[in-house]
């Protein structure tokens, strides 16, 4: 699929042959569902707790004998039906962690980047650098790339003018920087446009291809 190379300031400079073993990949919905459930189920920290009757304090005396006083029988006023007392059947602490193989999350990975594809999403750039660390900079270079549609852009590399990329997309809400070797479903799926510079799009070809 052959697409254009843009300049940061969003003028074609040249096309590009994107790779079809990663952009023209087979569309699995299903499969890209069960990922992104299970990256978003990967995510949660699980740390919710509540306290059992064995749990809270007081309870150790039974509240009354068990005949003569005409009331229901009692064996602690720790018990799930008493104001105070312990709950019953409550959330505790535990994982929520979904395994999926490493070569269907890469396939998944690569039917989002094939949608992307289609629907014109994937803006390919000759090369991001910025200057100086400036989120006017930033926010002007991603006008010219994608409007006001919100991106994920990529870098190949950490080095000093990636973490100026970094620093310039961090106070801007409708963006976000991400190294190319960590590409997920769910920024794929969360983000409008993609920028890909021409050195993350290598990282990508080769991750996935």
């Amino acid at each position: 699929m052959q697409v254009d190379v843009l300049n940061m300031e969003g003028k074609k400079v040249r096309t590009v042959e994107l790779p079809a073993s990663v952009f023209e990949a087979p569309i699995n919905l299903d499969l890209m569902h069960q990922a992104f459930q299970r990256q978003m189920a990967n995510a949660r920290l699980g740390t919710h707790q509540t306290k059992t009757r064995s749990e809270v304090s007081g309870g150790g005396k039974k509240p009354w004998h068990q005949k003569g006083t005409g009331r229901a029988r009692q064996g602690s006023s720790r018990s799930p039906v008493w104001k105070g007392g312990g709950g019953a059947h409550t959330p505790h602490p535990h994982l929520y962690t979904q395994a999926m193989p490493l070569k269907m999350r890469r396939a998944a990975v690569r039917s989002a980047l094939t949608v992307k594809a289609q629907e014109a999403n994937i803006v390919v750039v000759d090369e991001l650098k910025l200057n100086e660390p400036k989120t006017r900079l930033m926010a002007s270079a991603l006008n010219n790339l994608v409007g006001q549609a919100s991106a994920l852009v990529l870098i190949p590399e950490k080095n000093e003018s990636s973490e100026w990329i970094v620093r310039s997309t961090n106070n801007l809400p409708d963006a976000k920087v991400l190294m190319a070797g960590y590409l997920n479903i769910r920024d794929l799926m969360v983000f409008d446009k993609l920028v890909l510079p021409l050195a993350a799009l290598d990282v990508i070809a080769t991750n996935l291809g």
